[in-house]
């Protein structure tokens, strides 16, 4: 009895002791390192106002509608998402390639997107929502199809417009993932300050 008693006396020490040394302890040592090596990805990758506010995530997508749902047209678009873009619900859309759920939205978002840019080939990221239902990123294609309606919104050449896609044009991970993208917060931050 005295045995088996000691013995689970020590288990609840270490137990408590290895709770605070790596529950505790572990994390603040990476949020410690993070701070210190990585504080603009550590605490979000935000995106500041020239007033110090922020206005967005580098890392989320954000709307360009107004409060009924119609695309500003001086914006470029983000890609549809499946969370309606509210970072706590991130989710994708997990329907099936036959699904006739998936088969309207993507009708409906091919009919919203020709209604907006003209008719044209219309990119796969402008039309489906990604995994996450946030990404930030539209492809290049999807961007450039964007850019006479946004030149013609704010008045523009569309050169200028096609200027700063390029400029705001990120390139593939490493060198070799991925394919090129634009993240539109960014560009239609650009955009803005021009």
């Amino acid at each position: 009895m005295r045995t088996t008693l000691r013995t689970t006396g020590v288990a609840v020490r270490a137990m408590l002791v290895f709770t605070v040394v790596l529950g505790v302890g572990y994390m603040l040592l990476i949020t410690a390192i993070g701070q210190v090596a990585l504080p603009f990805a550590a605490n979000g990758s935000l995106i500041r106002s020239a007033d110090d506010q922020v206005v967005g995530s580098q890392l989320i997508g954000q709307s360009f509608q107004d409060a009924d749902g119609t695309a500003l047209p001086q914006y470029f678009q983000s890609r549809p998402s499946a969370a309606g873009y509210d970072s706590s619900a991130s989710t994708g859309s997990n329907l099936g390639p036959e699904n006739s759920d998936l088969i309207a939205s993507i009708q409906e978002h091919q009919a919203a997107f020709d209604d907006l840019n003209g008719a044209g080939t219309i990119p796969a990221d402008a039309v489906t929502a990604s995994g996450s239902g946030l990404d930030p990123d539209i492809s290049v294609a999807n961007a450039e199809r964007q850019v006479a309606r946004v030149a013609e919104a704010r008045g523009i050449p569309a050169s200028e417009v096609s200027t700063l896609v390029a400029e705001h044009t990120l390139p593939r991970d490493l060198g070799y993932l991925g394919d090129p993208r634009v993240n539109v917060v960014e560009l239609n931050r650009a955009l803005d300050a021009r």
